[in-house]
């Protein structure tokens, strides 16, 4: 037996970090690429004088009327702001329609190989996409869209893993590693906005599918589905594991049952929150770059950083927030249902009241991009809201019901590019970028509120398959011992 010099479960967070974050460095290169591969809008566009623009240069802020953002490297298309819009939400077309079979995947044949061979053929794909765009922009439409549908298998699988690997009193470390998305965009965009700049967008994406591939080689030989099937792992943990899971998690492969699933106030309250988390970060992450460069006029590399500036202080925050939840529920000094529903007031309620803020800040560019900041910092509070909440209602099919969740939520990611695709078709302005985020800002908060009315941190009855159990109190589990199926020893 290999001797670790950490716990595996260490090491299987660290892969589940990354997991994320390649997936984001697939869903995100697109909306830095994109601003390269077109023509630079033309003054048709600016010409009105209801908005302005807002412009940096040498430190100064100023007002401008006109924009100009060439990028020499690279062949240029002439696509307009709603073909744009269509390319950018691609994308997650596919990734809508994947979640919830791609969750009875992972459930059914195991998060290891549904992740690998997502990720290996994802790789393939992008490293494809300058011909797909020389041949007719659809193609790569069509390529986004696959793309998508391969990477709905991810997040499903990494919470199957995580019911599997998590003990309670580190749900919420564990469901942190999910936020490695916001450092697969915080290094994506300054990364590829700078190979833009120095080489061309054709390097931008064979950079991205050759990481992908070479983690997914790591992936491959690091992961194994369960405690019981990792080669490394000690005596030790593997029994604080699966002792700590007893009586929530069964080892048998069921299929999820849907009709409960369907009719539960908690998961619909579940799957409103994660629409409204998934808009202000879906909407920043796709339209945001375009914001930057053809609004604040900033320059490519500064649009990379500074696009992505608002998902590393997310990720740290998220990091954090995990901690403090862990904390207040090993204490005891909050119940689950009330850490999510007061926690929901950081996470979705304070960033749409920032956005709101937007409107007030005219050309101030430094509160406009401080404000953006200060929303999805907040927004890391997810880790302990609806990021965890699916762990909370159905450990046995915490994969299926984040997969649904995930699905529902996911709509984001293609609405919303069309929503700034067409509010900014004629002019794309300040006044038009208020308006959007007055939408994102109405969005975060009626979704929390709503989640504040109906949501819930306790197991469902239905995650037990045995009848017996199921009609067991769920807070008399604590005095009794289960074995993985729910079953009670005797």
């Amino acid at each position: 037996m290999t001797v670790m010099c950490m716990p595996v479960r260490v090491l299987i967070w660290i892969m589940l970090f990354t997991s994320t974050m390649f997936l984001y460095v697939l869903r995100t290169n697109i909306s830095i690429i994109l601003l390269a591969m077109v023509e630079p809008e033309t003054s048709t566009n600016i010409s009105r004088n209801s908005s302005m623009e807002c412009s940096y240069n040498g430190g100064n802020y100023t007002i401008s009327n006109e924009q100009d953002h060439s990028f020499k490297n690279g062949t240029k298309y002439k696509w307009d702001s709603k073909l744009q819009g269509i390319i950018l939400g691609a994308y997650f077309w596919g990734f809508v329609i994947s979640n919830i079979p791609g969750a009875v995947i992972a459930e059914r044949y195991g998060s290891r190989k549904s992740v690998a061979i997502s990720f290996a053929l994802s790789a393939v794909l992008t490293l494809l996409s300058p011909f797909w765009a020389s041949v007719h922009p659809y193609l790569l439409i069509g390529s986004r869209m696959l793309i998508g549908l391969l990477g709905g298998i991810c997040y499903p699988a990494v919470h199957c893993l995580i019911s599997k690997w998590a003990p309670p009193t580190e749900k919420g470390k564990f469901i942190s590693a999910t936020l490695g998305s916001s450092l697969g965009t915080v290094l994506t965009w300054p990364l590829l906005g700078n190979i833009i700049e120095y080489v061309d967008w054709n390097w931008a994406f064979y950079i991205s599918g050759i990481l992908v591939a070479l983690w997914t080689v790591l992936w491959s030989c690091l992961v194994y589905d369960s405690p019981d099937q990792h080669p490394w792992i000690q005596e030790n943990e593997r029994n604080y594991i699966t002792t700590s899971l007893s009586g929530t998690i069964c080892s048998p492969k069921k299929i999820p049952p849907y009709k409960s699933i369907c009719s539960s106030l908690p998961v619909w309250a579940l799957c409103v929150a994660q629409f409204g988390n998934l808009w202000g970060l879906f909407f920043l992450m796709t339209a945001g770059p375009k914001f930057m460069s053809t609004v604040l006029n900033f320059d490519i590399g500064h649009t990379g950083f500074l696009a992505a500036l608002p998902y590393l202080t997310r990720m740290i925050a998220g990091f954090i927030f995990g901690s403090i939840g862990d904390f207040l529920l090993q204490k005891n000094i909050m119940s689950k249902t009330s850490l999510r529903k007061y926690f929901i007031i950081v996470s979705h309620i304070i960033p749409g009241l920032l956005l709101i803020l937007q409107a007030f800040t005219g050309c101030n560019v430094t509160w406009i991009v401080t404000l953006i900041v200060l929303s999805l910092t907040f927004n890391g509070a997810s880790t302990i809201t609806n990021l965890a909440n699916s762990q909370d209602l159905a450990p046995n099919f915490a994969g299926s019901l984040y997969g649904i969740a995930n699905c529902i939520g996911s709509t984001t990611g293609f609405i919303s590019p069309m929503v700034v695709g067409y509010l900014t078709a004629e002019h794309n302005g300040l006044s038009e970028w208020h308006l959007i985020f007055f939408i994102g800002a109405a969005v975060y908060i009626g979704c929390g509120i709503i989640f504040i009315i109906f949501g819930s941190g306790e197991i469902q009855t239905w995650n037990y398959p045995d009848d017996a159990v199921k009609k067991q109190n769920i807070s008399g589990f604590k005095n009794h011992a289960f074995d993985s199926c729910g079953e009670e020893k005797i």
